[in-house]
């Protein structure tokens, strides 16, 4: 816990000196206010990791792991346009607290700035960590593109909801762990191992979050509680319990799922009824852990000394436990 600390501490002192600056004040004073706001720093996180992991100087990793938390933060800023979520990190979302033209071109400056971050990377290195950004980006794209077009569905797989968590999310925790890798110049292999992992480890995440927005405790998740249920979309919750419902439940979920007339408060509380009759919650966790273990077994294959994979073990039990 003390290395994970050290890590956290150099992240933040880091993103406390990087202001974005530039005329008119009103562009750039987005990006500060939600950098500003906090959050996990997860990806970061696992950037440093991942290079001390592998023999790396974690201080050349630094800033192109702070690209991409910029980056990530850009994605948050268009996704909550797209999403008109009223809340981010317990605070106003910057479409909410400027407007939408703002937010939108403020987004798209701050995807430049995780760019000219990325470019910090020294080496040889730096040619293949752009690439893997520049692919990255593109699946992440992708995976907000089919979140979107899965509200106008009628039916979803649940296979084809975990291949679009996947891409929105997980692709960019597998991202930092390689780019951590690539900076610390580790074997290909490693990198790709590494890369797995946080492909099954984003993925339990992004399961363990859609359990947070039911059932978390707003002011701890820092956001709207029950918005998925709220937009209607289908997150694993919803797609297992159409398929494990009765016709009463199904027949209840369906007057409920598309109904924009409903009260916010009495929909919210009737759909959670059939997650909590159909053990939704518990089936949820239990396929998170599936990829948590599935990760686990990635790293044991990572050839470096088991000991110095401590730390990521840990902080992935951290994220494994973000909910109880």
């Amino acid at each position: 816990m003390e290395e994970l600390s050290r890590y956290q501490q150099l992240i933040d002192t880091r993103l406390e000196r990087t202001q974005f600056e530039g005329e008119p004040d009103s562009l750039y004073a987005p990006l500060n206010y939600l950098m500003g706001l906090g959050g996990k720093r997860l990806r970061p996180m696992l950037a440093l990791i991942a290079c001390d992991m592998m023999h790396g100087d974690i201080n050349k990793a630094l800033l192109p792991a702070l690209g991409i938390e910029v980056f990530h933060n850009y994605t948050l800023m268009h996704d909550d346009i797209m999403d008109e979520a009223p809340l981010r990190r317990g605070e106003a979302t910057v479409h909410v607290k400027w407007n939408t033209p703002t937010a939108i071109l403020a987004g798209d400056l701050m995807f430049v700035k995780a760019y000219e971050l990325l470019m910090r990377c020294e080496g040889l290195a730096r040619i293949k960590i752009l690439e893997l950004f520049n692919k990255t980006a593109t699946k992440v794209c992708e995976g907000q593109q089919f979140d979107m077009e899965f509200e106008r569905m009628d039916e979803v797989k649940v296979e084809d909801y975990l291949r679009m968590i996947e891409l929105k999310t997980a692709v960019l925790l597998g991202c930092s762990l390689k780019v951590g890798a690539l900076i610390a110049e580790a074997d290909e292999n490693d990198a790709d191992l590494l890369y797995d992992f946080g492909i099954y480890t984003g993925i339990g995440f992004q399961l363990m979050d859609d359990i947070l927005d039911v059932f978390g405790d707003a002011a701890k998740v820092g956001k709207q509680v029950a918005g998925d249920i709220l937009s209607d979309k289908k997150t694993y919750l919803l797609l297992e319990a159409f398929r494990l419902a009765d016709d009463r439940q199904r027949s209840e979920l369906e007057k409920w799922i598309g109904n924009e007339k409903a009260n916010p408060a009495d929909k919210i509380a009737a759909v959670k009824a059939i997650y909590k009759e159909l053990g939704i919650e518990e089936i949820a966790k239990n396929k998170a852990n599936e990829y948590f273990i599935k990760a686990d077994r990635l790293l044991e294959a990572v050839k470096v000394e088991e000991v110095r994979k401590n730390n990521l073990r840990e902080y992935a039990v951290f994220l494994k436990n973000r909910i109880s």
